[in-house]
């Protein structure tokens, strides 16, 4: 199973399931012509879609349209079921920023059908992460700060106020359904700005101006 790491320690953890949001901010879902969403919209991921190591997200030979979009990312640190929003923060040990890409053209044709869509989400290097920040060190009162280079020009700015489901309120949601446990990833929506990603691109996220950042290409 793939790890993740901690930034400036040497401890790992682990990723058991990967939760991603969908449509968690409202100007994202317009853009997609989407309805905004009046619960969380959860959809899941395969491990073989995390990077950590090789900096590299492949562009799967069945998509001609992949798009990037960047998220804040939760490490859960401890096993919890039915946890009320307001000991969520509790129960997550670090945050990072990822990379949600998703093959555009294989979602619209299976979303035309009424099926599923998690192959369009699942390939390999799908789901980059960086280093993960320890909770220690971050004041969990205020909002985080995304932004998303391509070929180093700026394509998504957002903060995390203007998520319309809050960390709490995804850690508390998800968990009503699902027992969450210690590795397991909360990816937790994107701000508007997505767009297509090609072979040789340059491509950069970063968390609160630095405080964590994510640099990869595109094969």
């Amino acid at each position: 199973m793939p790890v993740v790491q901690f930034q400036a320690q040497q401890s790992q953890l682990r990723v058991n399931t990967i939760y991603c949001i969908g449509r968690n901010y409202a100007e994202h879902a317009k853009e997609l012509n989407n309805p905004v969403p009046t619960k969380p919209m959860v959809f899941l991921k395969p491990n073989a879609a995390i990077e950590t190591e090789n900096q590299t997200v492949k562009l799967p030979k069945e998509s001609n349209d992949v798009h990037h979009e960047v998220e804040l990312v939760l490490l859960i640190g401890k096993k919890g079921t039915s946890i009320h929003r307001d000991q969520a923060w509790e129960y997550i040990s670090g945050v990072g920023i990822g990379i949600d890409f998703t093959a555009r053209d294989i979602q619209q044709k299976a979303k035309d059908k009424g099926h599923p869509w998690t192959l369009a989400k699942g390939f390999d290097t799908f789901a980059p992460v960086s280093e993960f920040i320890p909770i220690s060190k971050i004041d969990t009162a205020k909002s985080f700060d995304l932004k998303f280079w391509v070929n180093n020009e700026l394509k998504q700015h957002g903060t995390t106020s203007d998520m319309i489901f809050s960390v709490p309120e995804l850690v508390e949601y998800i968990s009503g359904f699902s027992t969450i446990h210690e590795g397991d990833l909360i990816f937790t929506g994107t701000p508007e700005g997505v767009g297509k990603v090609s072979s040789g691109d340059s491509l950069k996220a970063s968390l609160n101006n630095g405080l964590t950042e994510l640099t990869l290409r595109v094969e």
